[in-house]
């Protein structure tokens, strides 16, 4: 019997190497290189830009001070909006791009129960109670909007690949932002506060306009009480739990449907809070106010870690200083006209640098496994 032929085998072809640049050592690739020239450049842009305005000697000390005080006030409204993006995101993995429309609903609608207590005089009498039914009505419109969006648009899309509900959030808030238009109008409108909102307290380094202090304030209180909850409570471990694994929160006889319902009602909430907190801050609305705070707010959110309930509040913190000092230290001794005017420039290039150099954020990890 003749021998068989032996089978030989084709090797695989050799992969090509990772792409380098011929000048370089042959271990640095491409992508590093780009990032180290990157980082180099920001460095270097950073130093003179500070350097150039601190030797001029433009501001005092009391200007940086209000400055980091202004900063933080606004940064405790992008983190209270953040947390929303946050909760969402941690449950049902979806970027709710209609989250900033849920902020302008609550502020929006408030301005109305706000005239109608200025018009009875109780709104200067009882200033107290007046911010508490502005918090309530902008916190329960918000939330209704909230549950609305979730029951109506999310839900039948959960199975759905994640690009459909990003989609749908982006229809939704367009949605809402015109919805808002016919009913209350394009204009912008005034919004009256309090007398006692508008003064200002006297704190070391001099004064210090009540209506921030009452933003820090009353964001820090919210934002630990949703923290306690989150962590001690019943809802809240169910949240976590269903955050985790939805079919193994089933089986342990969680309502998945009910916790994520809980989820978008106190996201909501939060950014009705966080809407009188803004126009304490910006005594304006209309039917876009929400769309740049939103966005700024899902940068906080990726700044600290989109998922993390920490990251977001330290993210909003962050970007609000960063967002009132950057432009003012950097662009003020080169001699640009109006730096402060380039504040969302600072913002959005925030968003892009966090993508690029750690995409997990703060507390995320530092860059996802690439497939």
């Amino acid at each position: 019997m003749a021998d068989r032929p032996t089978e030989t085998k084709t090797p695989p072809p050799p992969q090509a190497p990772p792409k380098r640049l011929g000048f370089l050592p042959e271990r640095i690739p491409v992508r590093k290189t780009i990032l180290i020239l990157l980082t180099i450049a920001i460095v270097t842009g950073v130093y003179l830009g500070a350097s150039s305005t601190l030797s001029k000697a433009h501001f005092s000390g009391k200007d940086w001070r209000d400055l980091v005080i202004n900063g933080v006030a606004r940064g405790s409204v992008y983190a209270l909006i953040a947390m929303g993006y946050t909760l969402v995101y941690g449950i049902l993995f979806m970027i709710n791009f209609a989250h900033g429309e849920v902020f302008m609903a609550g502020a929006f609608t408030s301005l109305f129960v706000a005239r109608a207590l200025e018009e009875r005089g109780l709104l200067q009498s009882q200033p107290i109670l007046s911010i508490v039914l502005l918090v309530v009505t902008s916190a329960v419109v918000s939330m209704l909007v909230a549950i609305t969006l979730e029951r109506v648009a999310y839900r039948p899309l959960r199975g759905a690949p994640r690009l459909v509900p990003l989609i749908t959030a982006i229809g939704a808030s367009l949605f809402l932002q015109y919805t808002f238009r016919g009913l209350y109008g394009a204009q912008a409108l005034g919004y009256p506060l309090p007398e006692s909102v508008k003064g200002t307290f006297s704190m070391p380094g001099g004064p210090v306009p009540r209506s921030q202090v009452i933003a820090v304030v009353g964001a820090v209180i919210v934002m630990a009480a949703l923290y306690t909850f989150i962590a001690r409570t019943r809802t809240g471990r169910s949240m976590r739990a269903v955050g985790e694994d939805k079919e193994i929160a089933s089986l342990m006889g969680i309502s998945v449907d009910r916790t994520i319902v809980t989820t978008f009602a106190i996201g909501g909430a939060l950014a009705g809070v966080a809407g009188i907190f803004y126009v304490m801050l910006f005594p304006q609305v209309d039917f876009v106010m929400g769309f740049i705070p939103g966005i700024k707010a899902f940068t906080a959110a990726v700044l600290g870690g989109i998922g993390s309930i920490s990251g977001a509040a330290i993210g909003g913190l962050l970007l609000g200083v960063l967002e009132v000092i950057g432009p003012t230290l950097l662009l003020t001794g080169p001699g640009v006209p109006a730096p402060h005017q380039l504040q969302p420039v600072v913002a959005f290039g925030i968003l892009v640098l966090v993508l690029i150099f750690r995409p997990g954020g703060i507390f995320g990890a530092p860059e996802e496994k690439r497939a």
